[in-house]
């Protein structure tokens, strides 16, 4: 019996302009709930501005985007990065401790984390508590990316964008950094949209994946569609003779 998915972000018709460039083409297609959904392509594909366009740091020039059924641009701001969180490659972080970093989306609510919270958060991304004080200039690549995870966890997302969280790291970080997004996909059932120029990892983590170029989905699927792609473009980019 096939399983029912359910779009957990759905692009009906979506079209980008930067100035004269039109970035994102006639864009359809669905994120389903509960999934990892691996984006690959090419330099200047789209990938962040979709990505982007998921969380309302930028908004279509035309078409809809739909966030569980619900119009992306009939939700409040606060709201809406509430749902849909987002870890970026750079792991920006404020002057300060973890407790503080970690602390910051509620911060800019008025609002505090509490320790024990804190500590619960850092257990989820496999930080023990001893880092609860330390300051973050101290942090390794992938600690940082770690905090990183836990503050967008701290809205308790539905949805997590990820744009190449991984390609700064090393093999061991990155290995821990993967096995973390898995965890909190299957623990909590958050939906998982992932930039990556990995395709092995793209291969192993991605349940679903899409392949982008010059603005469009090109292909579209179960991310096995990288072992055997049937675009003639999709093949070279696998092959490496498409950057």
């Amino acid at each position: 019996m096939t399983a029912i998915l359910t779009p957990a972000i759905h692009f009906n018709k979506v079209n980008f302009y930067s100035d004269d460039n039109h970035i994102l083409k006639n864009i359809t297609g669905s994120f389903y709930e509960g999934t990892i959904t691996t984006l690959v392509g090419p330099s200047g594909a789209g990938k962040t501005t979709l990505l982007k366009l998921c969380n309302g740091l930028l908004s279509p020039d035309s078409g809809e985007i739909y966030i569980k059924d619900k119009k992306i641009s009939s939700f409040a701001p606060v709201e809406l990065r509430r749902l849909v969180g987002i870890a970026l490659q750079s792991a920006p972080m404020i002057n300060g401790d973890v407790l503080q970093n970690i602390g910051l989306p509620l911060t800019l609510q008025g609002k505090n984390l509490a320790e024990k919270a804190a500590k619960d958060l850092l257990k989820d991304v496999g930080l023990s508590e001893e880092f609860l004080h330390r300051n973050v200039r101290d942090l390794s690549g992938g600690q940082r990316q770690k905090v990183s995870i836990a503050r967008t966890l701290v809205n308790h997302p539905r949805i997590l964008l990820l744009d190449e969280i991984t390609s700064a790291l090393d093999r061991v970080s990155q290995k821990e950094i993967e096995e973390l997004i898995v965890k909190i996909n299957e623990k909590y059932g958050v939906t998982i949209v992932w930039i990556t120029h990995n395709l092995q990892q793209a291969k192993e983590i991605g349940t679903y994946s899409w392949v982008m170029m010059e603005g469009e989905v090109i292909e579209a699927g179960k991310s096995e569609l990288l072992n055997a792609p049937v675009n003639e473009k999709v093949i070279q980019f696998v092959k490496g003779e498409l950057e």
